[in-house]
């Protein structure tokens, strides 16, 4: 293990997992994705009868990387999916395929949101995006509780306003 330079900070895991419900809403959306997927195959093998065996071997290879991804994509998002606001920035990993960390010091925050869609609303769940002075993008932490959700959008909203100035 090496030493970080003076005046550098090594990257650490952020501190906080997403809800454990979080896997079940990633579930179900993978499940709506295969099912969409799917539907227009299953639909073209009535309609189109003469094409019926290609479409037969790629609904078996949709609903095989749908199983696939319904199995192990929760999981890992679950195990990887972190989160944690300090006094100096907003910290995020993320992904599945790719991770992508983000730190985004709290003087440069713009806006605070939240977001609940019908899926995340059954599982009770939501979703806090910070948007910063960036050109990277706004920073998202998914599968929050909801009312963790509010509690970190309202402590984020207070934070930048006792710093005043325009974040840029």
């Amino acid at each position: 293990m090496t030493t970080p330079e003076p005046g550098t900070q090594r990257l650490r895991e952020p501190a906080h997992r997403v809800s454990s419900r979080a896997r079940s809403w990633w579930a179900l959306r993978s499940v709506v994705g295969t099912v969409v997927l799917l539907t227009p195959q299953i639909v073209a093998a009535f309609v189109l009868p003469e094409f019926a065996d290609v479409l037969l071997v790629t609904g078996v290879a949709t609903l095989l990387v749908g199983v696939v991804h319904l199995i192990v994509v929760p999981r890992v998002r679950y195990r990887l999916h972190r989160w944690e606001v300090t006094d100096d920035a907003v910290h995020t990993l993320s992904g599945w395929l790719r991770l992508e960390w983000r730190i985004a010091p709290i003087s440069r925050i713009q806006t605070v949101d939240t977001d609940r869609g019908p899926l995340q609303r059954l599982f009770g769940l939501s979703s806090v995006t910070v948007t910063t002075a960036s050109s990277s993008g706004a920073l998202a932490i998914d599968g929050l509780d909801a009312d963790a959700a509010v509690d970190l959008a309202d402590r984020l909203t207070r934070v930048t306003e006792t710093l005043g100035g325009d974040a840029t």
